[in-house]
């Protein structure tokens, strides 16, 4: 990025905030001058204990932490000078960095959806780690990597603090997102926190390599960029926090995953790295942050180092162009065939039939996640004439929810008590789970028994089943990306809604059936008030953005079932199954409101141009002859209410004409 880049995302960066950047007391000036002495090849130990020593309540802060539990000294530390001869230049500037920022960014924040507590055991955990690797790296300056970690993210913590809407008025907006928080950032504010972060870095003249960090960690780069010298620091900090978000450490609730570039492993050596040392220490240096501010963060689970080196191994195969990607397995390639299929409904059930055969298992099952009726359902089985089941995880034991969070194979017998009423209830003496991974997450569950013949299970079968699971991991990965690559040409590119073509298939081909088939149908047309203005006062970025929020809405309230797409410039279309007037009109009201909801909450963003729609709905009528016919009625009624002050919805039963 050159000055020409920053100078645009700096003007963009000013229309959403509430003052100039240079004018936000968010820093401390203390701070800054700590970063400016780690910078210094030649700082003297007295150097840092004079600058902390400006700062009374900074040092009161540090002493009390100094002779906390954490470190155990055999007499009390009295001064800052102790402290430093004591623990060193690094530890204490890195303490009293930590100690400034919590109190300016983290402590008095009491809003809500933006955790502030959960935010930084983020900033601390991707802080903590990626010291550790720049350590184990030789990189020539861990604390300044460690500072980058940090403050990575700190592009949120101005957007929560000092936007004109804030990061706990933007959470919401990613319940059941399937895009990246960038791609939704974008969309809400109009640019990301790590644009946001960069024009912060430059206006308080942040070091360079922390500047870089900041702007490049979800994305690299190029190599033209003035950022590319600084790629090594970008890589650590960018594993770091794909780390933290593997282990549900992430900076905010519902965040999807973050992209892991393989160039970020190629950068960091990654197969030369002692994960599961660097992440036990890691945990103990939590642990002791933990009981010095004396605060509970949120629980997190544990993931150990072989798990992160097993999904980081599949997200590279995942990444591959190549259909259907095979392990190499020369003891189990005919259990691996099958997925050379691209369709589930056959390389599963073979799958689960040759681990039967393999292993001698009276019973394989394959079990899909249901997260919201928070349960394990079966949705393959082997032999076909195997008995079924669902677990719901609210009265699963322990051990079972365990190997669920960490994503591990596990034995399940009676040597835990808890297990025996799920054991009991399944009729065996014991059984396997073996995770099956699509894109990092968790997407199914091997289970197998041998319920039947009453033999016991032999434990080593589940490290051999593990490199069969990840197969069928990638199969499904594979399955999924060609159902979609099928999809397609079905898809408007810009909103990822059915488009016009695929509207007037369903249509044409619900009129084909038999006349009753289409009793309670409705259809819907959806115009958007007023669109050509989000171009002229926001410009074309913006008229694009308001299209994908209003699909991301529309996507997020349709029923399965129902059919949603658009239908050609702001326009959308619905249809509607087994609903009647009263229900049809209910729906497309609260579509309208959701929208003019999230209208009301971005209007900065949109220079107070209100977003919102106008709906027609019309309703099948025996005598319409084509598809048309009924869209064209709910036409005019999209545009009654056009006329009559648009944001209503209005309902015809039949054309006016």
């Amino acid at each position: 990025m050159d000055k020409d880049d920053l100078a645009v995302i700096s003007k963009t960066a000013q229309s959403i905030l509430k003052n100039e950047i240079k004018h936000l007391p968010l820093i401390p000036s203390v701070a800054l001058k700590l970063l400016e002495l780690t910078q210094d090849d030649k700082a003297k130990l007295i150097d840092l204990t004079h600058l902390i020593e400006t700062d009374p309540a900074l040092t009161a802060k540090l002493l009390q932490h100094v002779n906390s539990a954490t470190y155990r000294f055999s007499h009390k530390i009295s001064d800052i000078k102790q402290a430093v001869q004591l623990l060193g230049f690094s530890d204490v500037r890195q303490l009293a960095l930590d100690l400034l920022f919590y109190d300016k960014l983290i402590k008095n924040q009491k809003t809500k959806l933006f955790d502030g507590l959960f935010f930084w055991q983020h900033c601390l955990f991707v802080a903590l780690l990626s010291k550790k690797i720049a350590i184990a790296l030789n990189h020539p300056h861990p604390d300044q990597v460690y500072t980058a970690g940090l403050i990575h993210d700190i592009g949120k913590v101005v957007l929560e603090v000092y936007g004109r809407m804030t990061y706990s008025d933007f959470i919401p907006t990613l319940k059941n997102s399937e895009n990246t928080i960038t791609e939704n950032e974008r969309r809400f504010f109009g640019m990301t926190h790590t644009e946001i972060g960069h024009v912060f870095c430059a206006a308080w003249h942040l070091p360079e390599p922390i500047t870089a960090v900041v702007a490049c960690h979800h994305e690299l780069p190029a190599v033209d960029s003035l950022f590319a010298v600084f790629k090594t620091e970008i890589a650590i900090v960018a594993f770091a926090n794909y780390v933290a978000w593997m282990q549900g450490i992430s900076s905010v609730v519902n965040e999807a995953n973050p992209i892991l570039p393989a160039e970020v492993l190629e950068t960091l050596q990654f197969a030369q790295l002692d994960l599961d040392d660097l992440l036990q220490q890691v945990d103990q240096d939590m642990q002791n942050t933990r009981e010095f501010y004396g605060i509970q963060f949120p629980a997190v689970t544990k993931l150990r180092a072989a798990l992160v080196k097993t999904t980081i191994n599949l997200s590279q195969l995942h990444h591959q162009e190549t259909p259907t990607p095979t392990i190499s397995t020369k003891n189990y390639s005919g259990l691996t065939a099958p997925h050379h299929s691209l369709n589930p409904n056959e390389f599963v059930p073979m799958t689960l039939a040759a681990i039967g055969t393999e292993f001698c298992f009276d019973r394989c099952l394959m079990l899909a996640i249901d997260p919201k009726q928070r349960c394990l359902l079966s949705t393959y089985r082997w032999p076909e004439c195997a008995q079924t089941f669902d677990i719901e995880l609210s009265h699963a034991p322990e051990p079972l929810l365990q190997a669920l969070r960490e994503k591990k194979a596990q034995l399940i017998n009676g040597d835990f008590a808890p297990n025996k009423p799920l054991l009991y209830q399944l009729n065996v003496a014991e059984f396997f789970i073996v995770p099956v991974l699509n894109h990092n997450r968790l997407v199914g569950v091997l289970y197998a028994d041998n319920g039947e013949s009453k033999k016991p299970l032999n434990v080593d079968s589940l490290a051999e089943m593990l490199p069969i699971a990840n197969e069928l991991g990638i199969a499904l990965f594979n399955a999924k990306q060609y159902d979609q690559q099928k999809k397609c040409a079905q898809l408007d590119p810009l909103t990822q809604l059915y488009n016009k073509r695929m509207v007037d298939e369903f249509l044409s081909k619900a009129f084909n059936q038999p006349k009753n088939s289409l009793a309670q149908t409705a259809v819907g047309f959806i115009d958007i008030d007023k669109f050509k203005l989000f171009n002229d006062l926001c410009g074309h970025q913006a008229g694009d953005d308001v299209l994908k929020i209003v699909a991301d809405i529309l996507r997020g309230m349709t029923r399965p079932g129902d059919f949603i797409g658009r239908y050609g410039g702001e326009e959308f279309l619905f249809v509607l199954k087994n609903t009647d007037k009263a229900g049809a009109y209910s729906f497309a009201e609260r579509i309208r409101v959701a929208i003019e909801q999230r209208g009301k909450l971005m209007s900065q963003r949109f220079h107070d141009h209100a977003l919102t729609v106008s709906i027609g709905v019309a309703l099948y009528h025996p005598h319409y002859s084509t598809y048309m016919e009924l869209i064209n009625v709910a036409d005019q009624a999209m545009y009654r209410a056009k006329n009559s002050g648009r944001n209503k919805v209005v309902m015809l039963l039949e054309s006016s004409k």
